[in-house]
């Protein structure tokens, strides 16, 4: 996969835009980062915490589903669509189907994690709360009550495209699971994340924004069950890759993919459990308070897929682009990839994961204490923990301008 250069450079840039006064800049990706910023990348957490845990097949999230498409509208991402695929929920107490064998792992450091990562460390237990009660604040007890219903229905995935200048009929794909579970507000699994793209959405659709090649702004569902919403898309859409419709319209409803970039859970990095003595003397294994100076972004391939030497070269492309343009936070590369929604595309398209820790090693040794559980509430977080996940919005914003060609349009 070759990494695509940036082509153009500003001369001068649209009135509606935040930056319209300011002299020519000499490289307009500098330009779209400094349009993240803190406060409007918490505002829209927060707004999607109002939708609770946004499980699966229940009304708060589909109310959260048309907000987030309404937003999307609202930032100039208006050609918004949606793909529709059918999920049973078993009923309870009726065993999981068979999952396919994970992949080997575990070495001389600790026990085997998944996606082929080894345990090193300190560790406590993970999970995921099924247990309403367990959430003390009665307005969230309440507000996830509904929980999803048995048998088949209806899901969908919400996703916008900004059309390529040059080369319509390719794109990056940038992606997020809105949907979460464990009776909080879900505020970083995986609030953290659908911002991140629902940002990046609205800063590439401003006035005056371009790139030769299309970006696709997804928000799958159902990830939290198994990745339904991302594997329903892939079966549904591979085959459609590049295919101009009608003939010689220019319009090409599913291009080809170049690139997968998924994002998950992005804000807490406190690292490894520390030991505490409890009120008994006991050793106890807790996480650290507060993030921690070392704090980084974690870009993930899975180096067994048949596209890792590609997805490889993605993923050092975003760690190149942190150390340009991110001002706080380092990225890490890992070849772990597992558990999320870039999963399904892993052996057709070069792919890669970001999140706050590596998914195997880190998250399944407990270093997220909040994950799945009723304390993933927005006031859970501090400034320093939202910071993480706009560290991560400006390596994806600055590997993505990259790699589609940027431009800044003049006026």
């Amino acid at each position: 996969m070759k990494v695509v250069a940036c082509l153009s450079l500003a001369l001068a840039f649209a009135a509606p835009l935040a930056f319209a006064q300011e002299a020519a800049p000499t490289d307009p990706i500098a330009v779209l980062v400094k349009q993240l910023e803190l406060e409007k990348y918490k505002a829209t957490i927060k707004s999607l915490t109002k939708f609770g845990d946004r499980r699966q097949g229940t009304q708060r999230n589909r109310d959260a589903l048309d907000w987030i498409e309404a937003q999307l509208k609202s930032y100039g991402c208006t050609n918004t669509e949606r793909l529709q695929y059918q999920f049973t929920q078993p009923a309870p107490g009726t065993p999981a189907p068979r999952r396919a064998a994970g992949l080997p792992s575990g070495g001389a450091g600790g026990p085997p994690g998944q996606g082929g990562s080894t345990l090193f460390g300190n560790r406590i237990p993970t999970g995921v709360n099924t247990d309403p009660m367990r959430q003390p604040d009665q307005r969230l007890r309440a507000l996830n009550a509904e929980q999803t219903p048995v048998g088949t229905s209806l899901r969908e995935n919400v996703y916008c495209t900004k059309v390529g200048q040059t080369h319509p009929e390719e794109m990056y794909i940038v992606s997020a699971h809105m949907d979460g579970i464990g009776f909080g507000e879900a505020a970083n699994d995986d609030g953290s994340g659908t911002a991140l793209v629902m940002e990046l959405a609205r800063i590439f659709s401003m006035p005056g924004v371009e790139t030769d090649r299309s970006i696709r702004f997804i928000l799958w569902n159902n990830e939290e069950t198994g990745l339904n919403g991302a594997a329903a898309y892939v079966e549904q859409r591979k085959d459609l890759q590049g295919v101009e419709a009608p003939k010689g319209s220019g319009k090409y409803p599913e291009p080809k993919w170049l690139g997968m970039i998924q994002h998950d859970m992005m804000m807490y990095d406190h690292g490894m459990p520390i030991p505490q003595q409890d009120a008994s003397g006991k050793t106890v294994y807790v996480s650290p308070p507060e993030q921690r100076l070392e704090a980084d972004v974690n870009i993930e391939y899975q180096s067994v897929s048949t596209q890792a030497e590609g997805s490889a070269r993605l993923a050092w492309a975003f760690r190149a682009a942190n150390d340009k343009y991110a001002t706080n936070y380092p990225a890490a590369v890992g070849f772990h990839m597992t558990n999320t929604d870039s999963t399904p595309f892993m052996n057709l398209v070069p792919s890669i994961s970001l999140r706050e820790n590596e998914r195997g090693q880190q998250i399944g040794a407990g270093w997220n204490p909040n994950w799945h559980q009723p304390t993933d509430n927005y006031d859970t977080y501090s400034d320093k923990d939202f910071l993480l996940g706009l560290n991560a919005a400006q390596t994806t914003l600055s590997g993505v301008a990259q790699l589609a060609g940027l431009r800044i349009k003049a006026k």
